[in-house]
């Protein structure tokens, strides 16, 4: 008798150890793929910056009188570091609001809209904008994921165990992006 309830609880935690490891396991590989898919999302941002003092160099030549503008395109850029979730994020958005500016900038000069180097650079900036829209799909479908596993009974007794937390998705903090475009022809 004393046996077999040694060996039932030998069973049950044996059962509770290879659960909390098989957990943990799973929250370690969630949350790479949390990093890697900002990683990946930064490689993108990073390629975007460095085309930006090239398209405010071209603009500059056309808009001496917008340099207001211009500086603060700069700036974000300048702002923006590696590290902090949050902070990259939240410069992120502040980067993306200067550049809009700056074709809003770009779009009083006839003249800067037929120029070659301008047109290259914007082109090569829609097309990293689409990457990094891919990009953000793709850390956002991660850290939902991630974010279930760290929410969600009996995972998160794990995740709280070794300090797992909920991490910031990537959203949409300025309204007037959420409002429908009004195109006026």
């Amino acid at each position: 008798m004393a046996n077999s309830i040694g060996l039932i609880i030998g069973i049950a935690i044996f059962i509770i150890i290879l659960f909390v490891v098989i957990t943990y396991n799973y929250l370690v590989q969630s949350r790479n793929k949390v990093k890697e898919a900002f990683s990946t999302m930064d490689v993108y941002l990073k390629k975007r910056y460095e085309l930006i003092p090239n398209l405010v160099e071209v603009v500059k030549g056309y808009a001496e009188h917008e340099s207001d503008t211009l500086q603060k395109a700069t700036q974000m850029r300048a702002n923006v570091q590696n590290g902090d979730l949050s902070h990259a994020i939240d410069g992120e958005m502040k980067i993306g609001d200067a550049l809009k500016s700056l074709f809003v900038v770009a779009e009083a000069y006839p003249d800067l809209k037929a120029n070659t180097n301008f047109l290259d650079l914007q082109e090569r900036l829609s097309k990293m904008e689409e990457e990094i829209a891919f990009s953000r799909r793709y850390y956002n479908g991660s850290v939902r994921g991630y974010n279930n596993l760290c929410q969600m009974f009996p995972f998160n007794l794990v995740a709280g165990m070794f300090g797992y937390k909920v991490l910031p998705m990537y959203a949409v903090e300025n309204e007037t992006e959420r409002k429908a475009v009004d195109v006026k022809l």
